[in-house]
């Protein structure tokens, strides 16, 4: 087959890389140029698609012998994932910039490009496994990123390679060291790669400026402070909420509520953050088709944890899903992914983007 190779600069990519080439591809390696001013970007630890990069990335392929290049993506990123990360904060969400990097950019942009050019796949270095043609879980649970390519359809899964989603991260690292790869030893990035400070609020505020409003006592109904954005808050948040005096009954407040329309951020006690229903808007199923009217599945509802038995409904509207036990710190703008209980709860089903949680 004809793969495309889309090389971060990171080992995991390389490494994927280097797995295609092993089983006989005609690999091509691309790097994508995803910021109008590079120098913007995260780098070192921290980076994912800076120039110190796209120089890692362009060496590995040279190690590997395979044509390389870089494209320009940045249009596209700016306006699908930087411009959605605001708005959705705007509209008091708490959105996840790297599940829709891999659907608008990795998954959409790049396939269609990579399709029209002749090449049938394109491989990556997330770890999650395809199994006849099912999106699985990876064999390195800490490492597992089946949570953030949920968002894939059957036709992207199709077109979609994960070399080493069966794999341990300490293997990959010695695999790449005894392949002679430069990235062996280079520390995963973090954190949102178009914040080069790393404090999201003041990225926003940049951005949304300030739009005043009040922190609010679910129960009271008192104003506690005062705030400039509700851009500043995510649900389940702790810390930052600018509270003087602590409750009433010495226990901390979270972030329960959050209204852009009149700036009112809610405030009260954890157990209020307890969720057992969750509606979702946009589903995508990873086999063209939901499971059934009605079926039992795993929700989950962050990239590492937040998990749950669940009973999933497709509505009319989307998809509503009952949880069997109560998660906490479910937001609107997140994305909740199904997997099929039996086999370990390994197998996805599909996923749709939270618009409301009870």
């Amino acid at each position: 087959m004809r793969v495309l190779a889309a090389m971060s600069g990171g080992v995991d990519s390389a490494v994927a890389a280097a797995r295609a080439v092993d089983a006989g591809h005609d690999v091509v390696g691309v790097h994508l140029a995803l910021s109008e001013t590079p120098d913007a970007l995260r780098s070192g630890s921290r980076g994912c698609c800076s120039r110190e990069d796209a120089a890692d990335a362009r060496r590995a392929a040279d190690v590997l012998d395979i044509p390389f290049y870089v494209w320009d993506f940045a249009a596209r990123f700016r306006e699908d994932v930087v411009d959605d990360f605001v708005a959705a904060y705007a509209a008091g969400q708490t959105p996840n910039p790297c599940l829709r990097c891999n659907e608008k950019i990795k998954f959409a942009a790049l396939l269609d490009k990579a399709l029209a050019l002749g090449f049938d796949a394109v491989c990556t270095g997330h770890y999650a496994r395809l199994v006849g043609g099912e999106l699985r879980r990876a064999a390195d649970a800490d490492k597992d990123q089946s949570y953030v390519l949920a968002v894939l359809d059957r036709h992207q899964l199709a077109h979609a390679m994960f070399p080493i989603g069966d794999t341990p991260k300490p293997a990959v690292r010695v695999e790449a060291a005894a392949r002679g790869l430069r990235v062996a030893d280079k520390p995963d990035s973090h954190d949102i790669c178009f914040i080069p400070s790393g404090d999201t609020r003041v990225f926003l505020g940049s951005r949304l400026g300030v739009r005043p409003g009040a922190v609010v006592d679910a129960a009271s109904g008192e104003v506690l402070a005062r705030h400039e954005g509700v851009h500043g808050f995510t649900v389940g948040q702790r810390k930052g909420l600018g509270i003087a005096a602590p409750a009433a009954d010495g226990r901390p407040r979270y972030v329960l509520g959050i209204e852009p329309a009149t700036g009112t951020v809610t405030v009260g006690p954890a157990d209020k953050l307890d969720v057992r229903m969750i509606e979702g808007a946009r589903p995508v199923w990873s086999a063209g088709v939901a499971p059934g009217a009605r079926f039992d599945c795993i929700a989950q509802v962050r990239a590492h944890g937040g998990l749950s038995g669940a009973v999933a409904e497709p509505t009319a509207d989307g998809l509503r899903v009952e949880l069997v036990e109560p998660l906490r710190g479910v937001a609107p703008g997140q994305a909740v992914a199904l997997y099929r209980p039996d086999a370990g709860g390994d197998v996805v089903l599909g996923s749709a983007t939270i618009t409301a949680a009870a």
